[in-house]
C-alpha cells in the first residue's frame, strides 16, 4: 500500500513538472523564442522568475495569481496544465501500471496537451511537437512490445495520407486553404503511435467530437459564429486520448459485432 501511494506521488510530481515544461513551450514555441536553457520570465515586465516562485501550482496559488513584480495577472492556463497533464500521468499509471505503455503514452499525452493549448490560442501546430513525435513514433515502435515498424509506417501513411488528400479536395471545392500542414502532421505521428486502425478510429471520433463541440460553442458564441475560426487539433487530440485508453476495445467491439469474428 505504502509503495503504491509513494508511485503515485512520483508520478503526480512527475506530471506537474513536465506540465510546468509544457507551459514553457505553449508560451515560445508560437512566439518563435528559444526554449532551451535560460530561465522563466513575466510577460508584462519580462524579470526573470525566481526558482521558488515558479513551484508547479503551488507558487500559483500562494501568488495570487499575480506576479510578484509587476501585479500583472498570471493565466490560469498555467496551473490548468499542470494539473491536467499530472491527471493525465495518475489516470494511465492506475490503467497500465508503470511499464512501457505508461512511458509511450505519457510522452504522447504531453505533447497532446501542448498541441491543444497552442491551437485553440493560435491556430496552428508547431512542426516542432509533430516531426520529433514522428521521429519518436517509429522508434518505440520496434521495441519488443511495440505495434511493429510496418504498422507505424501504414499508420503514419494512412494518418497523414487522408488528412492531406482531404486538403486537395478542400482547396479545389473551397478555393482555399481548408486544412492546415500541422493538422496533417499531427495525424501522421499519432498513426506512428497508434497504428492504422487507431487513426482511422480517431478521425471519425475527432470529427463527431469536433461536430457537436463546434455547434454548442457557435450556438453560444457570437464571435465564433461570426468568425467560424474552430482549430481541429484539440477534436483530434480528444480522440487520440480515447483511442489510447479504449480504442482496443473500441476496435474489437466493432469488429465482432460488424463482421461476426
Amino acid at each position: 500500500m505504502m509503495e503504491e501511494i509513494l508511485t503515485y506521488t512520483w508520478v503526480i510530481l512527475l506530471g506537474l513538472c513536465v506540465g510546468s515544461f509544457l507551459n514553457v513551450l505553449v508560451y515560445r514555441l508560437p512566439r518563435k523564442i528559444n526554449i532551451g536553457l535560460s530561465r522563466s520570465f513575466c510577460p508584462c515586465c519580462r524579470v526573470k522568475i525566481k526558482f521558488y516562485d515558479n513551484i508547479p501550482v503551488i507558487s500559483y496559488l500562494l501568488l495570487g495569481g499575480k506576479c510578484r513584480y509587476c501585479r500583472a495577472e498570471i493565466p490560469a492556463r498555467y496551473p490548468l496544465v499542470e494539473l491536467f497533464n499530472a491527471g493525465i500521468y495518475a489516470y494511465f499509471l492506475w490503467h497500465w501500471g508503470l511499464g512501457w505503455q505508461f512511458f509511450i503514452y505519457a510522452f504522447l499525452a504531453s505533447v497532446l496537451v501542448t498541441i491543444i493549448f497552442i491551437d485553440v490560442e493560435f491556430q496552428i501546430i508547431p512542426d516542432m511537437l509533430t516531426i520529433p513525435g514522428i521521429v519518436v513514433g517509429l522508434g518505440v515502435s520496434i521495441l519488443p512490445s511495440g505495434i511493429g515498424i510496418t504498422s507505424a509506417l501504414i499508420g503514419l501513411l494512412v494518418g497523414g495520407g487522408v488528412l492531406y488528400l482531404i486538403a486537395i479536395l478542400g482547396d479545389l471545392l473551397f478555393r482555399k486553404d481548408s486544412m492546415g500542414g500541422g493538422d496533417i502532421k499531427m495525424t501522421a505521428m499519432l498513426g506512428a503511435f497508434l497504428g492504422w486502425q487507431k487513426i482511422v478510429l480517431i478521425f471519425f471520433a475527432g470529427a463527431l467530437i469536433g461536430l457537436v463541440i463546434s455547434i454548442i460553442v457557435m450556438f453560444f458564441s457570437k464571435k465564433v459564429r461570426s468568425t467560424r475560426v474552430i482549430p481541429f487539433g484539440p477534436f483530434l487530440a480528444a480522440a487520440a486520448f480515447l483511442a489510447i485508453i479504449y480504442g482496443d476495445s473500441i476496435i474489437s467491439f466493432y469488429i465482432s459485432h460488424f463482421f461476426n469474428i
